[in-house]
C-alpha cells in the first residue's frame, strides 16, 4: 500500500481499519480489491459477512419450528442430519438468490431491472454496485471451512 499516492494511501487506511472492526480475516486484500479495482468491497463484506450466521447456520436451534422436521426426528432422524440439510439448502438458496441478484437474464431494456447499490454513509448513491456476491458467498463461511462441511 506504500506505493499508492497519498490519497489513495489514506483511504487505504480506513478500509483496512473498517475490515479488521468488523473481523475480516484477510483486511488487506478486501482493502486492496477496492482501492486498486474501484469494487464496492466493504460494502459487499458488510453484506455478505451476515448471511452465514442469519441465514444459513440459523437453522441449528430451529427445527423444533418446523413440523416435517419434528416428524423426521419422531422417525428416527438425527437432529444433526437434519440441521446440515437445512443449513444446505440456506445456503444453496442465498446462493441462488446472490446469483440471480447479478444476472437479469431476461433485461431487455423493455422492463425495469434491478441492482444491488452501494450508499453513502450520508445515504447518498454511490455509483458502485454490489456485484458477484455469489462468487464470495463461501469465502467468508465463518467455519473457516468455506462451506466443505454442507456437502458432508
Amino acid at each position: 500500500m506504500q506505493q499508492l499516492p497519498t490519497g489513495a494511501r489514506e483511504r487505504a487506511r480506513q478500509l483496512l481499519g473498517a475490515f479488521s472492526q468488523l473481523g475480516c480475516g484477510d483486511h488487506e486484500g478486501w482493502a486492496r480489491s477496492e482501492i486498486g479495482e474501484d469494487i464496492p468491497q466493504l460494502a459487499r463484506y458488510r453484506f455478505l459477512r451476515t448471511l452465514w450466521p442469519q441465514v444459513i447456520d440459523s437453522w441449528h436451534d430451529g427445527m423444533a419450528n418446523v413440523p416435517a422436521a419434528r416428524r423426521a426426528l419422531e422417525a428416527g432422524a438425527s437432529q444433526g442430519d437434519l440441521a446440515q440439510l437445512a443449513r444446505a439448502v440456506a445456503y444453496e438458496t442465498v446462493f441462488a438468490m446472490l446469483y440471480h441478484l447479478a444476472a437479469d437474464e431476461e433485461a431487455t431494456g423493455q422492463f425495469p431491472s434491478w441492482v444491488l447499490a452501494e450508499i453513502a454513509p450520508t445515504g447518498e448513491p454511490t455509483g458502485r454496485h454490489l456485484d458477484g456476491l455469489h462468487e464470495a458467498l463461501l469465502t467468508l463461511d465463518p467455519s473457516g471451512r468455506d462451506g466443505q462441511d454442507l456437502r458432508i
